[in-house]
């Protein structure tokens, strides 16, 4: 059949072939995906493991990258949507439903809160708030379907309990689903965390963080240790539509080779410029858990068995410093970007305060500002003179 040139430019005759050994995984770019014939069209199911039918189900790129994300936190099934606060939201719209009950640490992330409190509203959950570092403030009623645990917390990184929360909410029927994004799956592995392999329900990652570790890419997953929960997660995520960039999840996949060596790096940074912190007279506070000084500690030793830490500590200035000083002080800061998010090769900083973001009373934090250090790449010496450079502005 001679074909016109534009059609053959559609339908070329001769194609290289598909597949290759190399490095990286090929990159696949597909909504359409072409079936070799009806039986290959009508014998799948969306519950296969690899079901391509369609760019949204998955490709070859994005399910290695799944596949690889699984394996490192420990996890069997594995779901990537387009950012961390869409993976959370999966989970939330998978298993909430009106009249239950969801529980939340008063250190949550920020948006996982605006979305709860969102569902609230318009869809009769209930929300309650527990106390991140007292199991005994998490009290579960009949009603209670869901628990938020994060390890450690948003901006004030409390290291939760983990052992004695999970082992409350497993003896009521709750579901445990943890931000696992501060952990990354190196700190701790969330489907065995303790000598009787205690394990989360589902681990939620912003892979935008140390995953990605460019600071370029917008992405996250839910990983799952049971087919039952992954198959009510992946019907979900199928009649939601969510699907990420081919693109994205190669370039993601390119960095995992290097991200334990950056978090271990970006690790051992933050303990250096956390002990030099300390013995800075305009700080309250200063937060981290593994400094043995700090509430959760034991927590975070006990389950993080590498000790590794991850690359945030915050400080709270003392009291006499007003907001209008502790901007002066960011607007000082070079080396430190202002900017949310971290995990990538640039040190950021982001101003907080307390009192608009905290809903129960805790007193294990001093009063004041709190201003978040995320450590990049940059040597640590570099770091600290530009914190004590922008300290001596104030």
């Amino acid at each position: 059949m001679k074909l016109n040139p534009q059609t053959a430019l559609i339908h070329a005759p001769r194609k290289a072939p598909q597949y290759i050994n190399t490095i990286q995984a090929p990159l696949f770019r597909a909504s359409t995906i072409i079936f070799e014939n009806t039986d290959a069209l009508f014998n799948r199911h969306w519950t296969d493991d690899y079901d391509y039918s369609y760019g949204t189900h998955g490709t070859p790129t994005t399910y290695t990258l799944a596949d690889s994300i699984a394996q490192i936190e420990g996890g069997k099934y594995c779901l990537l949507t387009p950012s961390g606060l869409s993976a959370i939201n999966l989970v939330n719209s998978c298993f909430l439903n009106h009249g239950d009950e969801v529980w939340v640490a008063d250190n949550i992330y920020g948006p996982n809160m605006e979305h709860l409190r969102n569902l609230e509203k318009r869809y009769g959950i209930t929300v309650k708030v527990y106390n991140p570092i007292d199991v005994a403030s998490f009290q579960p009623s009949e009603h209670a379907k869901l628990i938020w645990l994060e390890a450690a917390g948003s901006v004030t990184l409390e290291f939760p309990d983990l052992i004695n929360f999970v082992k409350k909410a497993k003896a009521h029927n709750v579901l445990t689903a943890l931000d696992n994004t501060w952990g990354a799956g190196l700190a701790f592995n969330a489907f065995d965390f303790s000598a009787e392999h205690l394990a989360v329900d589902i681990s939620a990652h912003a892979l935008t963080k140390y995953p990605s570790g460019g600071g370029d890419i917008l992405m996250g997953s839910v990983v799952t240790h049971h087919k039952s929960l992954h198959q009510q997660l992946l019907r979900m995520h199928a009649i939601q539509g969510i699907a990420i960039s081919g693109d994205d999840a190669a370039q993601v996949q390119r960095s995992l080779a290097s991200m334990q060596i950056r978090y271990q790096h970006q690790s051992q940074s933050a303990l250096k410029i956390l002990n030099w912190l300390k013995t800075q007279d305009a700080f309250a506070q200063v937060l981290h858990p593994a400094d043995p000084d700090n509430i959760s500690h034991d927590f975070w030793k006990q389950t993080c068995l590498t000790e590794q830490s991850a690359g945030l500590v915050s400080v709270i200035f003392k009291a006499t410093y007003d907001l209008a000083a502790i901007r002066q002080f960011c607007d000082h800061l070079k080396l430190f970007k202002l900017g949310f998010s971290w995990g990538g090769p640039v040190s950021l900083a982001m101003l907080y305060n307390l009192n608009e973001m905290r809903h129960t009373e805790q007193a294990h934090l001093k009063p004041g500002l709190l201003v978040r250090f995320c450590i990049g790449l940059e040597d640590a010496d570099d770091l600290i003179q530009d914190i004590k450079n922008a300290l001596e502005a104030i």
